[in-house]
């Protein structure tokens, strides 16, 4: 009788605690970074690099049998340039937000190291002058 009174309590203690905690943030299903002006710009292009890919695919379409392998492989060329140049540009963005983020950390580090400069010349004027 003692056990089962002492687990009914524990669960009770348990189950209170247990409601009243706050609930574990869930984290997204993607990770979605903030889009910086560079990174909007870098897709637009890439958008513009495929619409040029998608005009070259529907010209195939309208091809004649004859120059529809000549019109497929300038197709699969321009939409091989497309995926290139889209990379390239996403890659060149994602590295300037990189930059400026370092460029960020270090400007708060030196903003640190000046603040604490700064303080410490107070706490040493202070002490120069008590001591007069």
């Amino acid at each position: 009788m003692n056990k089962l009174l002492a687990t009914l309590i524990a669960t009770l203690f348990v189950g209170t605690a247990f409601a009243q905690a706050p609930a574990a943030a869930v984290a997204p299903a993607a990770s979605v970074t903030a889009a910086t002006p560079a990174v909007v710009k870098a897709e637009a292009k890439a958008d513009k690099a495929v619409a040029a890919a998608v005009k070259a695919h529907a010209k195939v379409g309208k091809a004649d049998a004859e120059d529809k392998t000549k019109a497929v492989a300038k197709a699969e060329k321009v939409d091989a340039k497309a995926d290139a140049k889209a990379d390239k540009t996403v890659i060149k963005a994602d590295a300037k937000t990189d930059t400026v983020k370092v460029q960020a950390v270090a400007d708060k580090a030196v903003a640190k190291t000046e603040t604490n400069a700064v303080k410490a010349e107070a706490k040493a004027d202070v002490k120069a002058s008590t001591a007069k």
